[in-house]
């Protein structure tokens, strides 16, 4: 596969110098014609030698102006690596992955969240995008997070997972402030189910632990629980099957079931799931919601969703706006409110009966 694409490459690079070198001799053949038909308009003014001077040089121009383009396409070409790297020597070094002494070893012993007046951006002059937000979610709860494209949702991820520090403001997970302890022990800390989940190849218990911290047993169990055992089962190498290059060979929902699986290997105290049901079929969602309702009953669960059915029987419900929380109450007071944002995502969506059933 390999020395195909290197083939198609190459054989691309051969067509592009083709055409370049045609483009170059009509262009030169072109100057070429205007340089005779001034030299035979000027015949009366110039002297034998001269004319032929001229055109001597202007057979040239051929050569010398695909040089000079060759050189400078090569130049550029070559320049992409020095770019490159100083590009990477300026980029804003992460804070420590480990700050040892920063959380008990028993750390986290729940899975609390509390954000405290965060404001968020990505980029230092970048506006903000998330904009002075408060919220307590206790260990255990089921948080549904909504709001239109833009409001915030995502960035309230990247936020909670340190991708880029905090504007202003204190964030706690656990108890214990995010800013005082490592990235890596932070991000350890909690598992997140992400829309198009990504998996690099290699095999299946290499992609569940990494770090072969857990046995076959260990690795069958959580498998089960998100209902995989037949699919793994099926295949002649079991645990050791290969995962091609982005999961290739597994559908969307079987991805983030593995990611599911995942969090349950390493017992999350808290699970965030990034919209991660808009992609699946009705099948696996409602599997995943049996999973998050059984196996993760005792964590955390933050799920920013766009189909609002998934997120109807949360204990809360954390309405964003341009990058701030607007609402936040029961599904069911939301509804009851008679107005919001909440009440209009619902009623667009046609979930107002659903609700009031339940």
């Amino acid at each position: 596969a390999n020395v195909d694409l290197n083939n198609e490459t190459n054989f691309c690079s051969d067509l592009a110098g083709q055409w370049f070198a045609f483009r170059i001799q009509m262009i030169s053949a072109s100057m070429l014609l205007v340089t005779t038909l001034a030299l035979v308009y000027m015949r009366n003014y110039l002297t034998a030698g001269l004319i032929g001077l001229v055109f001597n040089y202007s057979l040239q121009i051929t050569n010398q102006l695909e040089g000079m383009v060759w050189v400078w396409s090569s130049l550029e070409t070559a320049m992409v690596a020095p770019e490159r790297v100083a590009e990477y020597t300026n980029v804003e070094q992460e804070a420590p992955r480990v700050i040892p002494g920063s959380a008990p070893s028993s750390w986290p012993q729940d899975g609390s969240v509390r954000f405290d007046r965060v404001s968020f951006r990505y980029k230092p002059n970048d506006p903000l995008v998330l904009k002075d937000i408060s919220f307590d979610v206790k260990s255990g709860e089921k948080v549904g997070i909504v709001g239109r494209t833009g409001a915030g949702k995502s960035s309230l991820t990247m936020a909670l997972f340190r991708i880029n520090e905090l504007a202003s403001g204190t964030m706690e997970i656990g108890g214990v402030d995010s800013s005082s302890m490592g990235v890596k022990t932070l991000r350890e800390s909690m598992a997140i189910i992400p829309q198009n989940p990504i998996l690099f190849k290699g095999t299946l218990r290499t992609y569940l632990d990494p770090l072969d911290q857990y046995t076959d047993a260990e690795l069958w169990a959580v498998l089960t629980k998100v209902r995989l055992t037949g699919r793994i089962a099926a295949e002649t190498d079991k645990l050791q099957s290969v995962v091609e290059e982005n999961g290739e060979n597994y559908s969307v929902g079987e991805r983030q079931m593995l990611c599911m699986a995942r969090a349950l290997l390493r017992q999350c105290r808290i699970v965030v799931m990034d919209e991660a049901t808009a992609a699946m079929d009705h099948e696996t969602d409602q599997n995943l919601q049996r999973v998050i309702r059984d196996e993760f009953a005792g964590s955390t669960v933050l799920t920013i969703a766009h189909r609002l059915d998934t997120v109807l029987d949360a204990d809360r419900i954390m309405v964003f706006d341009q990058g701030r929380i607007v609402q936040c109450d029961a599904p069911g007071k939301l509804i009851q409110a008679g107005t919001g944002i909440f009440y209009d995502l619902c009623s667009e969506g046609g979930y107002l009966d659903k609700i009031v059933d339940a």
